[in-house]
């Protein structure tokens, strides 16, 4: 048996037709927003709160829309869905991601409801029904005004402690999963790959070969690293989050930090290179004094002392061995 995939248009639908996909769509949207509260319930139960309250309002507006189907055309109601209409807002499947963090879980809640405000307003334009479109109407005015209901549920449910320890907590799981781990990535191929780099670089004088031996040395550092981290802690017990991210967020900033001296070397003329390549390698460890000293509360000028310090050291056994 063949389906056909075609698609209608918006603006072939009648009006039985765009109340049935109105309800399906606050159907969606209320389990979507169900599925954000059960995810932040164990951590963030302020939160969670206010997001039952959203989607307790897509139930009250999605009675709202059955009742006036059921008066205008009667209790059957067609299924339609939100991919059965070409050009219609599709909801990104980000509630799908495992840790999925707090700050975009709210920023992902706001874009619905704008995308559900744009839907009521075209929908009300084109219906001739003085009832339909006054419920069309107001169910826009709803969801334009939901950053005023999610601002009276954070008043109830998030007192400004409260937030603040939601806030720390999130912004805690952030760096735990992506930030740790990519800086320690930025920092072990930003400066191990240093001796290998230019000690190739001072024993052949060949900018050729130099470059493939950077290249090799960054992303096996990378692929060491990345597998390293996602294997070493699962994130259960530690709370450190998930281990593929950090893996990923530490194998790629390795690479980047060992191909930022190593991509120089495509430029022929060795001295140019080298030359270049140093400038590299210094605005590489002062980008990680400046991240250490952000994220991780370490004074800038220690941690300057310290990658400053260390990259120099790895630098120069580098150029010793490369010149012998």
């Amino acid at each position: 048996m063949r389906f056909s995939l075609s698609r209608k248009r918006f603006k072939d639908l009648n009006e039985q037709q765009v109340l049935a996909l109105a309800i399906s769509s606050e159907e969606d949207d209320a389990r979507i927003y169900r599925g954000y509260a059960e995810r932040l319930r164990g951590e963030f139960p302020q939160s969670a709160a206010i997001f039952d309250g959203m989607a307790a309002e897509e139930d009250e507006h999605r009675k709202r829309l059955i009742d006036l189907h059921q008066k205008r055309f009667g209790p059957t109601i067609p299924l339609i869905r939100r991919e059965h209409v070409s050009g219609y807002y599709a909801r990104r499947p980000v509630w799908l991601i495992e840790n999925l963090g707090l700050e975009r879980i709210r920023a992902e809640a706001t874009a619905m409801e704008q995308d559900a405000e744009r839907f009521y307003l075209a929908a009300a334009a084109r219906t001739q029904d003085a009832d339909t479109r006054k419920l069309l109407g107001d169910l826009a005015a709803a969801e334009a005004g939901h950053q005023s209901t999610a601002d009276d549920l954070s008043a109830e449910h998030l007192d400004p402690d409260s937030l603040d320890h939601e806030d720390n907590r999130a912004h805690r799981q952030f760096i735990l999963t992506w930030v740790q781990p990519g800086l320690a990535g930025l920092m072990d191929g930003s400066v191990s790959t240093l001796a290998p780099i230019f000690a190739t670089a001072f024993a052949t004088q060949d900018t050729s070969t130099t470059f493939l031996v950077g290249l090799a040395a960054s992303v096996g550092a990378g692929i060491s690293m990345g597998f390293t981290e996602a294997a070493s802690d699962d994130g259960e017990l530690s709370g450190r989050g998930s281990p593929w991210k950090r893996g990923f967020a530490s194998g790629i900033m390795t690479t980047l930090g060992g191909l930022g001296h190593a991509l120089p070397y495509l430029i022929p003329d060795f001295w140019t290179a080298t030359i270049t390549a140093i400038i590299v390698v210094f605005a590489e460890l002062w980008a990680i004094a400046w991240i250490q000293n952000k994220y991780m509360d370490t004074p800038f000028f220690r941690a300057a002392l310290q990658v400053v310090l260390g990259g120099a050291l790895v630098f120069a056994a580098g150029v010793l061995i490369g010149s012998g």
